[in-house]
């Protein structure tokens, strides 16, 4: 090796022992680091207001209405009456197939007008019934609720007023990293 490489092998391993060292301090610096605990002037929340939106079930009993239709007194007999009479009358008319054809026409007209002549007799019976019905509606309801989304905390330390923001209230006391390095 001759003098010029020797000096470029020394000169590479000096940068790189600089390098090492530096790291070195650097790293040290984290595990060297001291703490210390500073007094809290003032720790204010920082308020945030959301709407809170939630479903809610109301209920309430309610009454429903409905009409029963009760069978008229009488109203069977009437029919079967008007069914027979009909069915004669029309048994009088035509002849062969005709004579059954009017005897059935005969039976259904006198049943209509027997159950017809029973409902003007006595009239319609219906009864108008109540019960009880439970109802229910889900709703939406809105309320304002404050969130906190952390602290503006004022601490004193060594004479001097810090300001940060933290997540939690820190109390009467914060604990902080004291580091000391020499200026550039």
């Amino acid at each position: 090796m001759n003098r010029t490489e020797r000096t470029r092998v020394a000169a590479a391993a000096g940068l790189a022992l600089a390098a090492c060292l530096a790291t070195g301090a650097a790293l040290a610096g984290d595990r060297d680091a001291r703490y210390a605990y500073a007094r809290v002037v003032s720790a204010e929340p920082i308020r945030r207001y959301v709407t809170v939106e939630e479903p809610v079930r109301e209920c309430w009993e309610d009454v429903e209405y409905y009409t029963v239709r009760h069978p008229t007194p009488g109203a069977g007999v009437s029919t079967l009456v008007g069914a027979i009479v009909g069915g004669v009358v029309g048994h009088q008319f035509g002849s062969g197939s005709g004579k059954d054809a009017a005897t059935v026409a005969g039976t259904i007209i006198g049943a209509a007008a027997g159950s017809s002549a029973s409902m003007r007799r006595h009239g319609n019976v219906t009864e108008e019934v109540a019960r009880p019905v439970r109802r229910c509606e889900t709703t939406i309801r809105q309320r304002e609720e404050e969130r906190i989304d952390g602290y503006r905390v004022v601490y004193e330390y060594h004479g001097q007023k810090y300001a940060t923001r933290m997540p939690y209230d820190p109390g009467r006391r914060l604990r902080v990293r004291v580091d000391v390095r020499p200026a550039r």
